[in-house]
């Protein structure tokens, strides 16, 4: 049997209440562009909404997607909710983390609650948007074909092995 994979990811979608303090942020913050802006009228829910729908390019052609509702009560109705745990983000890949830490500090958010976690197999910088989505911005660790190689080796064996109740941590890189 054959698995066709995604190419890549298309986009993720989010709403935001403001779009141009999300632009801001996205463009001169996070340094990424803005691609395009759809200002589209549908049905929706039983409903005729009024929207713009803004996406901010990553280099491999996919992007994040900010809703904004024109009428607050359907801006109500589709508001993204959050749940306060940092397991909810958004990770992206860099080749360094310099650049976007520049750019963070020099804006001054610091309602972004910029800090960074060595994972062992990659260190992140976790900041959160505008939105109270948290994005993490991950460098992997030298050896990272390595690594995922014994991943990729042991993954179904380690899976097991902690659904059994063998909760012990294999991550030596860390």
């Amino acid at each position: 049997m054959t698995h066709t994979l995604p190419l890549r990811l298309h986009h993720h979608a989010w709403i935001t209440d403001d779009q141009e303090a999300n632009r801001r942020f996205y463009e001169e913050v996070i340094g990424l562009p803005l691609a395009a802006t759809w200002t589209e009228r549908e049905v929706m829910s039983g409903a005729e909404r009024a929207y713009s729908h803004a996406l901010y390019g990553l280099a491999d052609g996919s992007a994040l997607a900010f809703f904004q509702f024109a009428d607050t009560m359907d801006q109500e109705e589709f508001r993204t909710s959050i749940n306060s745990t940092p397991l909810r983000h958004i990770a992206f890949k860099l080749e360094t983390q310099a650049a976007i830490f520049k750019r963070i500090n020099t804006a001054d958010h610091a309602e972004a609650n910029a800090h960074v976690i060595d994972h062992g197999f990659c260190v992140s910088l976790y900041i959160t948007d505008p939105n109270g989505l948290i994005l993490e911005f991950a460098v992997d660790h030298p050896d990272v074909d390595k690594i995922d190689s014994e991943q990729r080796a042991t993954a179904h064996a380690d899976l097991a092995r902690w659904l059994a109740g063998d909760h012990t941590s294999n991550n030596h890189w860390r």
